[in-house]
């Protein structure tokens, strides 16, 4: 009878979902999706005395761990992956009442968990609200001549939560003149220039922003009382 792979270092029972047709060897039973090894041999459930526990599949954290909690005897389920040349974990047999019990814990916390979510998203989107509207009057104290609804245009562009922006860098948040030049600048090359268009007609990007570099410079100026070349900021749009 071919043997099954070593099994995993993992402390506790261990049950196995066989990748090949098992039967088991005290009562011929099978062929069998789930077994225990008893000194390299396969026996079902009800030979091993497991024939009782339910099984749990991953990907409910909670309700795993409080299964097991509540459950006096419980077992690891493992299936080896041949790509990767591993067990990997399946889920956890438990007693039934166990699970019973974990579910209505979960559930009574369902509720509180959508609470805690409902509060973090309304506090996250209070806070890129000011982000944006401190990004936008920072715009307008650089460039006063950007008209207001342009200048919330560019700061919700640019401080889009996740988005990688140059409004979530760390200059940023910390409203750099830099970082909301940039912002600006980006805006102005795609908005007020064929920029965009010459991307798309195949024209390399560097060639493309030098081709339109003094548009996006002539914008900047109209709009930034004082704007000059230099103090930080690249010429090449």
């Amino acid at each position: 009878m071919a043997r099954l792979p070593t099994p995993p270092p993992i402390s506790g029972l261990l049950v196995f979902q066989p990748l090949k047709r098992r039967h088991c060897l005290e009562c011929r039973g099978g062929p069998l999706a789930l077994l225990v090894l008893e000194s390299g041999s396969p026996r079902c459930l009800d030979c091993a005395d497991l024939g009782h526990l339910v099984f749990l599949p991953r990907g409910d954290t909670a309700l795993t761990r409080r299964s097991r909690e509540g459950s006096a005897l419980s077992a690891v389920v493992v299936r080896f992956n041949r790509r990767r040349s591993r067990y990997e974990r399946q889920g956890v047999l438990v007693e039934e009442a166990a699970l019973a019990r974990a579910e209505e814990r979960c559930l009574a916390d369902a509720e509180a968990r959508r609470r805690r979510r409902a509060r973090d998203a309304r506090r996250r989107a209070d806070e890129d609200v000011r982000f944006t509207d401190a990004f936008a009057r920072e715009i307008r104290r650089l460039f006063p001549g950007c008209p207001a609804d342009r200048a919330q245009v560019i700061a919700a562009h640019a401080s889009l939560r996740g988005s990688g922006r140059v409004g979530r860098s760390a200059a940023g948040r910390a409203l750099s003149a830099s970082a909301v030049t940039s912002a600006v600048r980006a805006s102005v090359r795609h908005t007020d220039t064929p920029y965009d268009q010459l991307l798309m007609s195949g024209v390399p990007r560097y060639e493309a922003r030098r081709r339109i570099a003094a548009m996006v410079e002539d914008r900047l100026r109209e709009w930034g009382e004082g704007y000059r070349w230099g103090d930080g900021i690249t010429a090449l749009a």
